[in-house]
């Protein structure tokens, strides 16, 4: 029954995941829920172990129907892959308490400032070529690899508004850019918790096979769609995780 459930939300996270980010929002609460006497190193070993295939599959999709921008994505993925390893070598020394209570203060700002600038990410723009795009996208990589690798809550979300708002991509290039340096991240952290031996790699695969399955849904809907679409789904996934986390800062 555990594997049921826990394969069940690793579907609808690779799903959200897929569009905009967002998937753990889903898949760490419920695997807290269904193991909670688990260390919780093992169970977000367990949730990077199934997203990773996820992200990568999402990534393979959209560069098949997205114009990639693989000259600066590229060196932001391997910035992002390190970014994550230092944050999760800080997170065994130093306690990420502290941006528990930042952090839906943060989103909000997101959430309001995505509200008010109605046409942002409605038009593929972006603002730097060459060098400064790879060096924007790396500074993008190394900032949320080294957050998702500490903390990690709406990485996939950051990663998004970061690419829209900075780097003039639409929506959906910002989430197809998004995936790939998610999955660096992921497989970073991956690297980390297998080493240390918190995966159950009997749960893993059968929740990767319903992540990928999921990713594989949400990345059609995506394309089909287009960047009005994903804009929405950021919206409602970004209020969701204002809720979750002001809640675990404050009520928890």
């Amino acid at each position: 029954m555990e594997l049921l459930i826990v394969s069940l939300a690793s579907l609808l996270a690779g799903f959200v995941d897929a569009i905009v980010g967002g998937g753990g929002l889903i898949l760490v609460p419920a695997l807290f829920a269904v193991f909670p006497s688990s260390p919780p190193a093992t169970l977000l070993g367990l949730n990077k172990g199934a997203a990773i295939w996820g992200t990568g599959v999402a990534t393979l999709q959209y560069a098949r129907r997205v114009e990639m921008r693989w000259a600066a994505l590229l060196p932001a993925a391997f910035a992002g892959f390190f970014g994550s390893l230092a944050g999760a070598w800080l997170v065994t020394i130093m306690a990420p308490g502290f941006l528990r209570k930042a952090l839906p203060f943060v989103l909000l700002a997101v959430l309001l400032y995505t509200l008010v600038k109605k046409d942002l990410g409605s038009q593929h723009a972006p603002r730097y070529s060459g060098r400064a795009e790879t060096l924007a996208a790396c500074c993008i990589g190394l900032l949320l690899g080294f957050y998702d690798g500490f903390f990690g809550p709406g990485t996939g979300s950051f990663f998004v508004f970061l690419f829209v708002r900075w780097l003039g991509y639409d929506f959906l290039n910002a989430s197809a850019s998004a995936k790939l340096l998610n999955t660096a991240t992921n497989l970073a952290a991956l690297g980390l918790f297998a080493w240390k031996g918190h995966i159950w790699w009997h749960f893993a695969l059968t929740m990767a096979v319903a992540n990928v399955l999921g990713s594989l849904l949400g990345t059609r809907l995506a394309l089909k769609h287009g960047t009005g679409f994903v804009r929405l789904v950021f919206i409602a996934v970004v209020s969701v995780l204002i809720l979750k986390t002001g809640f675990d800062a404050f009520l928890k």
